[in-house]
């Protein structure tokens, strides 16, 4: 393994890296904006680079598209074999991956597979190299989750003009991913105006995701559970804190404002599209299973799975924990009081039977390695713990 960053040389007459003092940006400065400066000024002010994982086992190779990545200031992480790569992968976060298929170790399709499997390079681009692809090859590159494949010999045009677009949509998603950020530092700000619900966030992405669990739901989910947990209440953002934290009932006038929130919640979310399975979470984990829930009165299995499964998760924490109204319920009478709310029409009674047969016992010895996971980073980790902790 080897982290090199070559810059070239000030005088190398073909290393304008896309762009002329002047004239339109072209190349690796489209993908880059920040390269795009004047070419005086560059060298006296170092910019951000992209990092690219070259993964090949032949030297040959890795001298030819390593210089052809230095000539873009390209910072390269060498990676000799599959099993370092992913190796790296756990530590590192490079922007573009350049992947040989054949490796020595393992097929190349194997490991890009395995990329694209991890949480922290689901959406990391791959561009994958061999020998001569035909259509059939091309098919199982896109299968193993390649977004873009190049046949040697390679034409220098051709790769850089590959590497720039691929860079170009990790930007993208970069983008995406910081404004995911932003709502769940947002919604955990929420949470923290009030000291009673400290934790509550982190607590329900803990008991519904260990629910889901339990019932065998699919990994994106579980996922869905996970974000839900921590931005179901979002909407809270837009109450104005003399009803949010009014001390005594809230007034009829009170609840129409209140009763927003889930709306609104699914309102800020909703142009984020990687959000989309979180929005039935967000909006109707107010519904009850005999309609006088909000916003829309849905009843019965018309309320979302995901959303039932959340609003028992956050019934129980709510009765668990001490708030301005109440004081803390012992782990009997929340129970208790589960069931009888399931009785009166507000829950689902089947889910309530399975939620409250959940070894929380155990979830709290868990609680320390899995709430580290608060957007979703560590996901896989977390689905880790919670299974050793939840193990027969």
């Amino acid at each position: 393994m080897s982290l090199s960053f070559s810059p070239p040389s000030a005088i190398d007459g073909d290393a304008n890296f896309g762009f002329e003092p002047g004239a339109e940006p072209t190349g690796l400065a489209c993908a880059w904006p920040s390269l795009v400066v004047d070419r005086r000024s560059f060298y006296a002010e170092p910019s951000p680079c992209p990092s690219v994982l070259l993964v090949t086992a032949h030297e040959t190779e890795r001298r030819v598209l390593g210089s052809l990545l230095r000539r873009e200031r390209c910072i390269l992480i060498d990676a000799r074999s599959g099993t370092m790569a992913l190796e790296l992968l756990l530590s590192c976060r490079p922007d573009l991956v350049i992947l040989d298929r054949d490796l020595g170790d393992m097929d190349g399709l194997e490991c890009c597979r395995r990329i694209k499997t991890l949480r922290q390079s689901e959406f990391l681009p791959v561009l994958l190299v061999a020998a001569g692809i035909s259509e059939e090859d091309e098919v199982l590159a896109i299968d193993a989750g390649a977004d873009e494949y190049l046949s040697k010999p390679l034409h220098p045009q051709v790769f850089r003009a590959r590497i720039s677009a691929l860079i170009r949509q990790k930007n993208a998603v970069d983008r995406l991913e910081e404004a995911e950020h932003i709502l769940f530092a947002l919604a955990l700000t929420v949470e923290r105006r009030d000291p009673g619900t400290a934790g509550h966030c982190q607590r329900l992405a803990l008991y519904s995701v260990a629910f889901g669990m339990r019932l065998g739901l699919s990994k994106e989910q579980l996922l869905a559970l996970h974000r839900g947990g921590y931005l179901h209440d979002i909407g809270k953002i837009v109450v104005p804190d003399a009803i949010l934290y009014k001390p005594g009932k809230l007034t009829a006038e009170d609840w129409v404002v209140m009763r927003t929130h889930s709306a609104r919640g699914e309102e800020i979310c909703r142009p984020m599209r990687s959000l989309a399975p979180v929005l039935p979470i967000i909006r109707s984990h107010h519904e009850r299973w005999n309609g006088s829930g909000y916003p829309d009165g849905l009843a019965g299995e018309r309320i979302p799975l995901l959303a039932r499964i959340l609003q028992l998760a956050d019934a129980f924490d709510a009765l668990m924990s001490e708030r301005p109204y109440k004081p803390a319920y012992t782990r009997k009478l929340t129970v208790q009081t589960l069931i009888s709310e399931a009785g009166m029409g507000w829950r689902d009674a089947e889910l309530t039977r399975l939620f409250i047969e959940l070894p929380f016992d155990e979830l709290k010895l868990a609680e320390p390695f899995v709430l580290g996971a608060e957007a979703g980073n560590d996901f896989d980790a977390s689905v880790r713990n919670l299974q050793y902790h939840l193990a027969p």
